[in-house]
């Protein structure tokens, strides 16, 4: 049970750290911004506090360190989903890793953005009231993509 919970751990982090290393590549390259970790730091410190849906969650009163709570949102939800992911997947995928689960699991998980964190925020559902939401809903998938070639990349050195 030890390894598994550890394969666990281990594919959320670097499914967590291939989407990061994506985000800053496509700063460097695309000039596309890098994400603000602040907000859904101050969102889910607004949300352990029992405020879970904002108009805006810029508006929201700020929290002390939201950037460090913001990032280690990120990575604790990459790991519950690393967990999540191996506990499903079972003995039979872990023997012999395929990245087709992996992804279908990454991209369902992109509904929690879409339909809790995003709304949460005061961005509507899947970014609705946004400026272009089909421009983020596009590089979410994008990121989930990133996400889960991090986790089978992890698993196969697993």
């Amino acid at each position: 049970m030890g390894q598994i919970i550890l394969a666990g751990i281990v594919m959320g982090i670097a499914g967590t750290a291939a989407m990061d290393v994506w985000a800053w590549a496509l700063n460097r390259v695309a000039g596309q911004p890098l994400p603000n970790w602040a907000m859904p730091g101050r969102w889910a410190a607004h949300a352990a506090r029992g405020r879970i849906w904002h108009d805006d969650i810029g508006a929201a009163e700020p929290v002390d360190g939201e950037l460090r709570i913001g990032w280690i949102f990120h990575y604790v939800v990459g790991i519950a989903y690393g967990l999540a992911f191996v506990f499903i997947a079972g003995e039979t995928w872990r023997a012999a890793p395929t990245f087709w689960p992996v992804w279908v699991f990454s991209i369902l998980t992109i509904a929690a953005g879409w339909f809790l964190l995003q709304p949460g925020m005061g961005l509507g559902w899947a970014a609705s009231k946004t400026d272009n939401p089909w421009k983020v809903r596009a590089m979410g998938l994008l990121a989930h993509t990133m996400f889960a070639a991090g986790m089978f990349v992890a698993a196969v050195a697993f």
